[in-house]
């Protein structure tokens, strides 16, 4: 990962802003879809395609990660293996960082877009960090 790969932009935009910001991120696994087509089947069975479920989520401080190994050494040791961690921030006001209640009304909003398929708004991220786009 280099220094001006895309988490690293991610880390310092954050930590650049005025507002004190949190970073939300919903870590996903592939899993077969309800009543799968035999091609579905077979896609996910050779490693492509299947449907994203949410596995995890946590919040951090802007300044709190270094790199996007921290994160995905902290990840393994949390939890199951995931496939695409999905990534965004959260503004705070008046020099004091997001609530909680607004940090878990975001998280949920992002775990609920991972379920219906609409991540497009999200930095999306591999298990290596490479940045992912879906479409």
């Amino acid at each position: 990962m280099t220094e001006d790969s895309h988490f690293q932009q991610l880390l310092k935009t954050a930590a650049a802003q005025v507002q004190p910001h949190r970073l939300l991120f919903v870590f996903a696994g592939a899993e077969l879809p309800d009543h799968p087509t035999p091609t579905q089947r077979e896609d996910f069975l050779a490693g492509r395609g299947g449907a994203l479920s949410a596995l995890m989520c946590v919040d951090k401080a802007a300044g709190e990660l270094s790199d996007f190994e921290s994160l995905a050494r902290e990840s393994r040791d949390a939890g199951p293996p995931w496939q695409v961690v999905f990534a965004a921030a959260l503004s705070g006001r008046d020099g004091s960082p997001p609530a909680k209640t607004e940090i878990d009304a975001a998280l949920k909003t992002m775990v609920e877009a991972v379920r219906v398929g609409g991540v497009g708004r999200y930095a999306a991220f591999g298990p290596s960090g490479d940045p992912l786009h879906f479409h």
